[in-house]
């Protein structure tokens, strides 16, 4: 089986160096610059749905493998086999209190790397609130160092830009930046190309200002942020309920109470484009990035790429 030859990544914003993106000549402008070069998020049941990637994204594209508890490991490295061999970068997500033990972590990060290719891995704390074995943080997974021994080159970790109750129960951010200053000792000390992912969000400025706190307290990774995909309102506001989504939730809440947007589908260009015109003015600004949470399916999220000169175009 031949293996995709995984792209240098950009050190200062974590994107597979050289992706194509498709755009044409009139579908260009602050907003597109600033996606492009975006990653996106499947799951291995969504992703037996799509007949071909290659219709859907630009080659190289990094696609996180989202690991639901409970998924067999042997879908998971199905689908990463998959999208290695129609081109793309995939990217499973290791939740540490959904892992037994050091043994499993070995195993699995053992079947990435020699059943599909795998050089890279999400890794998080997980959203199961008791852990199935010795581990409970991200953090855990990083210290045993069989990442490293397997190859792997990059290693992305979570970020939370309107803070998490589940790691700083007291409404804080504390836990949370410890544990990112954490994470970038760990990068500076093992060479690991490191990116911090987000959660999405629905609000340009709150995600600023965070991610100008994480840059105040001396922590430089490559942050990308969480995007929500075109989706119904409804659908938005379950998934930003269960996720703890927080103050841009109120977003989407406004949008609710105007019946007459209730049918139409809620899009990210309003987020995107506020980021977008701040990174225009700032030479400092501090998001290097987007990363896609398809909450309306993939095929809608896209379209909208499509439509932005994003992805390929696709026939309606």
């Amino acid at each position: 089986m031949a293996l995709l030859n995984f792209r240098k990544c950009d050190r200062a914003t974590g994107r597979p160096a050289g992706q194509t993106s498709g755009q044409t000549a009139d579908q260009t402008g602050p907003m597109a610059d600033f996606v492009r070069g975006y990653s996106i998020e499947v799951m291995p049941k969504t992703a037996a749905k799509v007949a071909d990637f290659r219709a859907l994204l630009p080659a190289g594209t990094r696609v996180y493998i989202a690991h639901l508890d409970g998924t067999p490991i042997e879908e998971m490295v199905a689908t990463a086999r998959r999208l290695t061999e129609e081109g793309f970068v995939p990217m499973p997500h290791f939740a540490a209190r959904s892992i037994a033990d050091r043994a499993t972590l070995a195993d699995w990060i053992a079947r990435y790397a020699g059943e599909a290719g795998v050089r890279e891995g999400l890794v998080l704390a997980g959203g199961i609130p008791t852990p199935k074995g010795e581990f409970h943080s991200s953090m855990q997974l990083l210290e045993t160092g069989l990442f490293d021994r397997a190859g792997f080159v990059r290693l992305h970790v979570a970020g939370h830009p309107e803070g998490s109750r589940d790691i700083d129960p007291d409404g804080s951010e504390r836990n949370m930046m410890e544990a990112l200053g954490w994470k970038q000792a760990f990068a500076a000390r093992t060479d690991a190309e490191m990116t911090v992912v987000t959660q999405f969000a629905f609000e340009a400025a709150p995600v600023i200002a965070w991610a100008d706190r994480v840059r105040d307290r001396g922590i430089d990774l490559p942050i990308h942020i969480g995007v929500a995909g075109p989706a119904k309102l409804q659908t938005l506001v379950k998934y930003a309920i269960a996720c703890g989504v927080g103050p841009s939730l109120a977003v989407l809440q406004r949008r609710a109470r105007d019946v007459s947007k209730l049918v139409l589908p809620f899009t990210p260009d309003g987020f995107l484009n506020d980021l977008a015109e701040a990174a225009r003015r700032r030479a400092d600004f501090p998001i290097a990035g987007a990363h896609f949470f398809p909450l309306g399916g993939i095929a809608t999220n896209t379209r909208w790429l499509a439509a932005h000169g994003l992805a390929p175009a696709q026939d309606s």
